[in-house]
């Protein structure tokens, strides 16, 4: 059976509950959570296909979260989602191990089509 559960670490609660309704809509559970420190401890106990960070976290920024995560899950695929897009942030991205990179406001759709597609 295939996993359809997403973790999404974003601090705005309007963003949160964006994503959960989205894909909810195309039978995805979503795990909406505000902190990176709180992503690292779920990542202790559960394991998700697909992730979504926002790079501006309080705390540990969402690029730090990706190379933390990217060795412990290198299967899962790992994308950006940020308002302060810029050609320095694309390359620390790539490096960090995201698979892409997406600024918003994004269109919530591409992020379904992605996830579906896959």
């Amino acid at each position: 059976m295939e996993d359809k559960s997403i973790l999404l670490v974003d601090d705005d609660k309007i963003i949160r509950q964006l994503f959960e309704h989205a894909f909810m809509t195309i039978d995805y559970d979503v795990k909406a959570i505000a902190t990176a420190e709180e992503a690292l401890e779920v990542l202790d106990h559960e394991k998700f296909p697909y992730m979504f960070f926002d790079l501006k976290l309080p705390g540990i920024s969402g690029v730090q979260l990706c190379k933390k995560v990217r060795r412990e899950h290198p299967e899962a695929k790992i994308f950006a989602v940020t308002a302060y897009a810029s050609i320095f942030e694309l390359s620390e991205c790539l490096e960090a191990g995201f698979d892409d990179y997406f600024t918003k406001p994004v269109d919530i759709k591409i992020l379904m089509d992605l996830v579906s597609k896959q």
